[in-house]
């Protein structure tokens, strides 16, 4: 046979970046018990949104730093509460997913891809893109997913730092103006919300529940995917 007719290996996408887990059982809890702490307080900024958001806008922001919940609170905090609570909440889970990525590679993409099944295919295109642009993609979007694929990617603790600051530092920046621009609309709905915050708490009290219910019945739970991360890695292996 000649050696133009020799089958040829299917290309692969590199080594598979596997890490030999956390240092210690102690380090793998401390690391969990914060993500866990982050999970709950992201849950009670979304039950308590209407009664926060008017009384209480640094609170609400440190409890749970989403687009919506910034942009709403934006207009009645100062510049340097708004920029200095609103980083710390949105970089501190960050470092925490990047250890994970770090201490499990590719097993904390899967667990990941089973725990956000309808974001599966997000983030198989997100492995695909990740080893040839990272510092863009972690400037750009530096959330959980991204985080973690930062770190089994075996990316560098400042490299990841770097992006992410500035990153996080721009989407503030972008979410202050677009209050500033949009200050009616976003204080008139303000206002409604202050009208109705009673009935709104009741509303989101029972979104914040059967979303948690729905979750559990489709087998995904934050706090309880977090507690058995290393028997549900272990189990897939």
């Amino acid at each position: 046979m000649s050696e133009a007719a020799l089958p040829h290996p299917e290309p692969t996408a590199g080594p598979a970046r596997t890490h030999p887990g956390p240092p210690s059982k102690a380090a793998r809890n401390v690391v969990v018990g914060l993500l866990i702490a982050f999970v709950v307080a992201s849950n009670l900024g979304n039950i308590f949104l209407s009664v926060l958001v008017n009384d209480r806008p640094l609170l609400f922001i440190g409890l749970n730093a989403q687009n919506r919940n910034l942009a709403l609170a934006s207009g009645g905090l100062s510049a340097w509460s708004y920029y200095l609570v609103g980083f710390l909440r949105l970089v501190g889970p960050d470092p925490l997913f990047f250890l994970l990525g770090r201490w499990y590679g590719d097993a904390a993409i899967r667990w990941m891809e089973r725990k956000a099944p309808a974001y599966g295919q997000v983030i198989r295109q997100l492995e695909t893109w990740f080893d040839r642009a990272r510092l863009p993609i972690v400037a750009f979007a530096p959330n959980n997913y991204v985080c973690l694929f930062a770190g089994a990617a075996g990316m560098s603790w400042g490299a990841f730092a770097l992006a992410n600051v500035f990153g996080t530092i721009v989407r503030l920046a972008l979410i202050r103006a677009f209050s500033s621009a949009f200050e009616g609309p976003l204080g008139s709905l303000k206002g409604f919300i202050g009208e109705y915050r009673w009935p709104l708490l009741a509303l989101s009290v029972v979104l914040v529940g059967a979303t948690f219910l729905l979750d559990r019945k489709g087998g995904r739970d934050g706090i309880s995917d977090l507690v058995h991360l290393d028997e549900d890695i272990a189990e897939h292996e």
